[in-house]
């Protein structure tokens, strides 16, 4: 199979409107080819005319490790065009950064998370190209979580940098997908092109939206396997509470929780009590860390690890956010007075609590600090969202 970027490099009838304009590129490390060059690389060599780049949050270079942790503009040393930042002194792109370029083409590897901002930066990036008359083509890129949904949608008045509007947590989309979405719902009126992939089949195992052909890369720098990409949409609300998410550890944001005053294998025990049926499709192993840095640094913390991976994985069963949702639940019925939810700026939302921000709402929250609440309270909260996002994009899926 081939990803935009291959497509785009080697059928010169997709590069042909191109001739004659400045184009920029919006990428991270992730952003390769097949061979594992560059797009940056890739594009210049195959003589297109790129005269910017742009880089989302953690950098173009992936080297911001944290969240709000800004990257500056700078000059590439290579080519000496402007790599501008969309996650510094701003987040949507300015006149003179839109005025770089005629056709912006955007190459970012995504999670299939609401949460991950890539979204946002899509939909600011069509928002401003509306507005200056630019173009902007997406060079379609897998969805590794596939095309399962899950979560409830963000609630109007809740949008920020990590939720960009009332889509779900787990969006099941592409990017180039992802962009029609925006340009439907949004009402925007921007000439936009995917340059769709070729035999993506986000069905098909053992993959199941990651193709066995290609190598996984970090998009971001907690980003670091496949793991990872699927677990996600359920262990980044972690980052929304006091309990760590393995950041400065080898296997960040795949596990449901570490703590050192939590006892996990109790915890475990009490989700196989609660909802035995929403452990399914993986396997959770209790381990233990000590993480270098972040949270609990140089304290051992007892965790629950996730492997969606392996003989292990049943991708039609494996509902992450559901499952992070019922960890949170064990944690508060077996400590009832334990600070879960982590109260500081998120992503620079200083009114709401952090878990609130991520999920676009306090559904979740309420749901967990509910002592009557039950398991089959939460997915009568989900399914009708669910249904209602499937119905809204079917009519927008590319493969």
């Amino acid at each position: 199979m081939k990803f935009g970027i291959d497509r785009l490099l080697a059928e010169q009838e997709l590069r042909a409107p191109l001739e004659g304009k400045r184009v920029a590129l919006v990428a991270h490390p992730a952003s390769v080819t097949a061979n594992l060059t560059h797009s940056l690389d890739a594009l210049v060599a195959a003589g297109i005319n790129v005269t910017a780049a742009f880089g989302p949050q953690h950098g173009i270079k992936g080297d911001k490790q944290d969240n709000m942790v800004e990257s500056v503009d700078e000059t590439d040393a290579r080519y000496g065009i402007p790599l501008f930042s969309l996650y510094g002194e701003v987040r949507r792109p300015t006149e003179l950064m839109m005025s770089s370029a005629d056709v912006f083409l955007f190459d970012l590897q995504d999670l299939g998370c609401r949460i991950y901002t890539f979204c946002t930066t899509l939909l600011y990036l069509l928002e401003e190209a509306a507005r200056y008359g630019k173009e902007v083509w997406v060079l379609d890129r897998p969805n590794p979580a596939g095309r399962p949904v899950e979560g409830t949608l963000l609630i109007p008045g809740h949008e920020s940098f990590v939720g960009a509007g009332p889509m779900p947590m787990r969006h099941g989309l592409t990017m180039g997908e992802m962009g029609h979405w925006f340009i439907h719902s949004f009402g925007l009126d921007v000439a936009y092109r995917v340059i769709e992939m070729h035999d993506w089949l986000p069905e098909a195992g053992p993959g199941f939206g990651w193709p066995e052909s290609r190598i996984w890369i970090n998009p971001s720098p907690n980003a670091a396997s496949l793991n990872m990409a699927r677990a996600y949409a359920g262990t980044v609300m972690l980052e929304g509470t006091t309990l760590s998410e393995g950041r400065g550890t080898t296997r960040p944001l795949e596990v449901l929780f570490g703590a050192p005053d939590v006892d996990a294998g109790a915890v475990l025990a009490e989700m196989h009590r609660v909802a035995p049926d929403w452990l399914a499709g993986c396997a959770i192993r209790e381990c233990w860390f000590t993480p270098t840095f972040h949270k609990y640094a140089g304290e051992l913390c007892n965790a629950l690890m996730i492997h969606a991976e392996g003989g292990f994985y049943k991708h039609e069963a494996f509902r992450p956010w559901r499952l992070q949702a019922l960890a949170f639940k064990a944690i508060r019925n077996l400590y009832s007075d334990y600070e879960i939810w982590r109260d500081f700026p998120y992503e620079y939302e200083f009114e709401r609590l952090a878990i609130d921000v991520i999920n676009g709402g306090d559904v979740l929250r309420e749901w967990v600090d509910d002592a009557a609440a039950k398991p089959g309270d939460l997915d009568t909260l989900t399914s009708a969202d669910e249904t209602e996002w499937r119905e809204d994009v079917k009519d927008l899926l590319l493969y």
